[in-house]
């Protein structure tokens, strides 16, 4: 077999009369920003995160960014205060925060769970902590109510990064979005909901944080000709919207294939080398990807493995953040936990278009590999 870790071609064959249905009536309508695409999709992605406001903008970075910077504008915070994060994250929500002049202040994941470790989060607070954010790594739920307890009695704000959960719910039912102050959400292809090239968004309950994040990634304008913030230009074009529109309908459905998937695996992995991220109840998990860890150093030969018999595999992510050359003033800092899963993360495919003969195909070689 020929097994690719996610075929976006596939992927958009899903919905492709739908997707091409859409882009024609956008490149026929003659409007290409700012449009009525954008408007549909925006109020559209509200209902289904259940939030006041969607502000559509170029990407999951810049979505972070707007956030943070829009809290600076808002006097909320200023350049040199302090938001924790996550150590194991993408570099992405890190370069969100530093863009602004903010600190990141590291915090190691739990092992058994990949995400940031609430247990550690209050012993990491001081008088210049502004925010905590939290990233729903993998598709997994991040939040915990020990996190909204110490947003409350700290007053801190609570920025998630949704970048890989969409659809991802809390188990009081709040989707992923919804349960912070903001959220900044990434539609890059390869995502749950993807576009045909970048795309992002903000969703919010904030009318002042909505209205600012929508100015500063329109020039700063909130007005024609008028520039309240030296912002910059940042949107989500009307071609995307639309494609975004379309695969929102099909979401929970892609999403609920994604989870079959992810149970196989969890039911059918056997290989002592392996170790499985707890099982979370499936609506705690959009299973943007499926995380395994492999001990004894043999990870990477796994993944050379899987190759050679056709299977495609991705390590997320190699290098943790703090080892990153960009960021070298912590590059001898010690994250025990962080770095280890970024020596044995290995993510095997479970995108909406796998078939299920394929995944036993996966299943067979793991269990087989010593």
């Amino acid at each position: 077999m020929n097994i690719p870790f996610l075929s976006l071609k596939d992927v958009t064959a899903l919905h492709g009369e739908e997707i091409n249905e859409a882009v024609s009536r956008v490149v026929n309508g003659g409007w290409y920003l700012q449009g009525k695409e954008n408007e549909k999709f925006e109020e559209n992605y509200s209902k289904f995160i259940g939030t006041k406001y969607t502000i559509g903008c170029a990407n999951g970075l810049d979505a972070l960014i707007w956030i943070f910077r829009a809290y600076i504008e808002m006097g909320v915070m200023q350049p040199g205060d302090e938001v924790i994060v996550p150590a194991n994250t993408y570099i992405a929500t890190i370069l969100g925060i530093t863009e602004n002049g903010l600190v990141p202040v590291l915090c190691e994941p739990k092992p058994n769970t990949l995400e940031i470790d609430d247990d550690l989060i209050e012993g990491l607070i001081t008088p210049k902590t502004k925010a905590i954010a939290i990233v729903h790594l993998y598709g997994r739920i991040a939040y915990t109510e020990k996190i909204g307890e110490l947003c409350k009695k700290y007053n801190l704000k609570l920025v998630e990064d949704c970048a890989q959960s969409h659809g991802c719910k809390f188990t009081d039912g709040r989707v992923t979005g919804s349960i912070g102050d903001a959220a900044g959400h990434s539609f890059y292809p390869g995502k749950n909901l993807g576009a045909l090239g970048d795309g992002g968004a903000v969703t919010t309950n904030d009318p002042e944080l909505a209205a600012t994040v929508r100015a500063l990634a329109n020039y700063g304008s909130q007005k024609k000709y008028v520039f309240k913030y030296a912002g910059r230009n940042s949107r989500l074009d009307e071609i995307q919207a639309a494609v975004l529109d379309v695969k929102l309908k099909h979401l929970v459905e892609d999403n609920a294939h994604r989870k079959e998937v992810a149970n196989y695996y969890y039911d059918h992995i056997n290989n002592p080398l392996i170790t499985l991220p707890d099982r979370l109840p499936d609506e705690q998990n959009a299973y943007h990807l499926f995380p395994i860890l492999v001990g004894e150093g043999k990870r990477d030969a796994l993944h050379d493995y899987l190759e050679q018999n056709g299977v495609g595999t991705v390590i997320h992510y190699p290098i943790p953040p703090h080892k990153q050359e960009c960021y070298k003033e912590w590059n001898s800092m010690s994250l025990p936990i962080a770095e280890q899963i970024a020596n044995e993360e290995l993510s095997l495919p479970i995108g909406p278009s796998i078939t299920f003969g394929e995944v036993n195909y996966i299943v067979e070689f793991i269990n087989k590999y010593q």
